[in-house]
């Protein structure tokens, strides 16, 4: 199994950026996917989760409004579009799945990829 995390970069604030988790190696649509980050010095934090067909989304409060999942089966991928970049959004971007969409943990992590957000 191997989620692969893309579309990081370095954007000013205010700019929007789209992340991409490409799955293989699983049922795709067994699962539902999630996105956190991790920023330096800090804890990795919850960003958002979609369903296994993306009827459903969750996200936590500093996304609310700015990110936005969507999910592609038939790509086995799962995107996350960000508007408004903050500085503050500057983190490691980290896509996970796991079978039960409301379980704490996950079975599955991709490698993670960069944000970085200027002012």
């Amino acid at each position: 199994v191997q989620l692969q995390a893309s579309g990081g970069g370095l954007v000013r604030a205010g700019d929007s950026l789209r992340l991409s988790c490409a799955a293989s190696g699983l049922r795709f649509t067994s699962y539902a996917v999630a996105w956190f980050r991790q920023a330096p010095g800090k804890e990795r934090e919850f960003v958002g989760r979609v369903n296994w067909n993306g009827a459903y989304t969750e996200y936590a409060d500093f996304a609310k409004g700015r990110f936005t999942l969507s999910r592609d089966n038939a790509k086995n991928t799962v995107y996350l579009i960000m508007l408004s970049l903050k500085p503050e959004d500057t983190a490691v971007y980290f896509c996970a799945a796991d079978k039960d969409y409301s379980s704490p943990t996950y079975d599955w992590w991709g490698q993670g990829t960069l944000v970085t957000v200027s002012s």
